[in-house]
């Protein structure tokens, strides 16, 4: 008994000899990352002050080459700084000091083909990467890489506030996957997905603890042409969740799943935000904190506000005179843009776009036009079709908008993730700057840091977003919750274009039919605040903008959509959210609730500390009445800026003087 004993120690202390880890801490030294090469498996574990986030997590590649999840060493490990500064116009934050700790490993496989992995530490922030050098022998300078391990291991008691991937070419016209499904709130971890093929990314996580919770996001950042978008996988006991490749089948069975890089070659960045508060979740920047521009502009593009006919008055609006009555509702609220819809090309007809670009013009508004992406990845029939997947036809199309005066386009119906559409992006936002022409993306994938990395990247869609509020009276009742959802998820990662800070009373022309809104007025005005994109869908029709109360016509002209500072304040995915935001020395305070009940908070304005600000609130709703009444009035913030406000149910509040 004694000689086995001592067998087993000697073992031991074999197996220790022979691992290495490493441990990178953020520079406030709560944030600590561990990684270990314990049995010739590449992992790494999380924790944040004191509490564990993630346990032994997978880290690998298997390339076509070499296999990079097993047997393999870490043969070395540099560490240093990354002290950065940036500037930007687009997103939460203008200017950004992103400080982070970082520490590169060169590792070998059992056939001695090296990979590294590069882990950036920040304050709340983890982005790592994988790198593949060229072999000793210099080939193979190209390789598929099959498969990335890539874990993320949560302690059992884990919540999880997630999206699920859907199965391809279903839904509308073969159109999905497009990132369009509901959130499942406060779920268990061994909870399956609706569909049984993962998550997409943004995934939040809520870990309770004896003092709180953790909440910890997990995105990823970086992806262009060269690689694939990647989801999360189902969760699988004692290994979590893993990075997973787009599915076979989807962009119409056309181009491969995997990732395809020139060697030497990185991944993008896999990133993780992680605090005791929904605080740094709602502020992170490091989507953009670990790119950079891949070109400059000689263009100023301007951030602004649209209307919308497609919205409420649907595809038949698509004509001539309703352009014309949307782009003078634009002027008369100092609005920038007005986006005219798909078919504009058959129902309205090249020549008199360039009359109606030149009237929009006359008003001071310039036009957006919208395209299918298509080609060949689904069946949507809206025209122009066969333009924007075509770069002979896209540059063409494209110089004759710059000479009419057209400003923006916005693409949609992409049909998944593949390298290959994932390229096709890259393609229409490069050709776009060369005519100076922003772009919006629907129908389509998250961003993944794409304002920093394109100048005239604006937003993207990416979620359930306003046109089903139209659609289905469910997605109308649900408005409050998935409105409450995106602050931690969807726009945490990047900027969304819900599509429409919507005032029609009800979804019809004539705002008496259909279904009803059933957010009251300033829910829909603190969406501008709460959701971040600068350039910005306001619906306000012809026919509705005129009975609109004035303070809410005045507040709405002035609608800011770029920001230089973003504060969380309070909130709860899917419940309630309360976030302000700074445009120039000027602070907006905008509050949403979506549950059926009033919710009362303590705020601490303190950027509002001693002053007299207006509050424009919603009242409860009375017996009878459809839609709680708004209200503006003029409130005194203490000199510790501690305010009590109510916030009534599926209403909503803003501050600012």
């Amino acid at each position: 008994m004694k000689r086995a004993t001592l067998i087993s120690l000697a073992l031991l202390s074999v197996t220790i000899a022979f691992a290495d880890n490493h441990i990178v801490s953020s520079p406030d030294g709560k944030l600590k990352v561990d990684i270990n090469d314990d049995g010739g498996l590449a992992t790494y574990s999380v924790n944040y002050n004191g509490a564990e986030i993630l346990s032994r997590s997978a880290l690998g590649l298997n390339a076509n080459y070499g296999d990079f999840t097993k047997n393999l060493k870490i043969v070395n490990a540099e560490e240093s700084k990354v002290n950065k500064s940036y500037d930007m116009t687009r997103t939460k934050k203008s200017h950004v000091e992103y400080n982070a700790n970082q520490i590169t490993l060169d590792l070998v496989n059992a056939d001695n083909l090296p990979m590294q992995i590069t882990f950036n530490v920040s304050n709340n922030d983890i982005a790592f990467r994988y790198s593949l050098p060229r072999p000793k022998n210099d080939n193979p300078k190209a390789a598929i890489i099959y498969k990335e391990v890539s874990g993320f291991n949560f302690p059992s008691q884990t919540r999880t506030f997630l999206s699920p991937q859907i199965t391809p070419m279903t839904g509308w016209e073969r159109t999905k996957p497009s990132y369009e499904e509901e959130y499942r709130p406060d779920s268990k971890l061994t909870d399956p997905s609706q569909y049984g093929v993962g998550y997409t990314f943004p995934c939040l996580y809520r870990i309770p603890n004896a003092k709180g919770n953790n909440w910890v996001l997990i995105s990823e950042t970086g992806v262009t042409g060269e690689y694939p978008g990647s989801r999360l996988s189902e969760y699988e006991a004692g290994k979590g969740f893993s990075v997973t490749y787009p599915q076979k089948g989807e962009a119409n069975g056309i181009g491969s799943e995997y990732a395809a890089i020139s060697l030497p070659g990185n991944t993008p960045w896999r990133t993780i935000t992680v605090g005791s508060s929904l605080k740094p979740i709602v502020e992170t920047t490091i989507p953009y904190d670990v790119v950079d521009p891949l070109y400059e502009t000689k263009y100023d593009y301007k951030p602004g506000r649209y209307t919308w006919s497609w919205l409420i008055w649907q595809d038949n609006s698509v004509n001539y005179d309703d352009q014309v009555a949307f782009i003078d509702v634009s002027a008369k609220m100092g609005y920038e843009y007005v986006l005219v819809d798909g078919f504009w090309d058959t129902q309205i007809g090249r020549d008199r776009m360039e009359k109606l670009s030149k009237y929009a013009q006359s008003k001071g508004v310039h036009l957006l036009l919208w395209y299918n992406s298509n080609g060949f990845e689904n069946d949507a029939p809206q025209t122009p079709r066969n333009v924007m997947s075509n770069s002979i036809a896209r540059k063409k199309d494209m110089a004759w908008m710059q000479k009419i005066g057209v400003k923006g386009i916005k693409v949609d119906f992409f049909g998944g993730d593949k390298q290959h559409t994932m390229q096709l992006y890259e393609d229409i936002l490069s050709d776009a700057n060369d005519y100076g022409i922003q772009v919006i993306f629907h129908g389509c994938t998250i961003p993944r840091g794409w304002e920093r990395m394109y100048p005239n990247y604006v937003a993207s869609e990416a979620a359930l977003a306003s046109e089903n509020v139209y659609f289905s009276d469910y997605h109308a009742k649900k408005e409050g919750f998935e409105m409450n959802m995106y602050p931690y998820t969807r726009n945490a990662v990047a900027s969304f274009d819900w599509g429409g800070v919507i005032m029609n009373k009800y979804m019809s022309k004539d705002n008496k039919s259909r279904h009803q809104r059933f957010t009251g007025d300033i829910f829909e005005m603190a969406t501008a605040i709460t959701n971040q994109t600068s350039v910005n869908c306001v619906e306000v029709t012809p026919n509705v903008v005129e009975t609109l109360p004035d303070f809410e016509k005045e507040w709405l002209k002035q609608i800011p959509t770029t920001w230089n500072d973003v504060k969380f304040l309070d909130g709860y995915p899917s419940k309630y959210t309360v976030i302000a935001r700074k445009t120039g020395d000027k602070w907006y305070v905008g509050g949403i609730n979506g549950t059926d009940k009033p919710i009362t908070i303590t705020l601490n304005l303190d950027m509002f500390a001693g002053k007299t600000v207006k509050l424009y609130a919603d009242g409860n709703k009375k017996q009878g009445e459809l839609w709680p009444t708004p209200s503006l009035k003029n409130i005194k913030i203490s000199k510790n800026g501690k305010t009590k406000i109510t916030i009534a149910p599926m209403g909503g509040i803003i501050v600012n003087e």
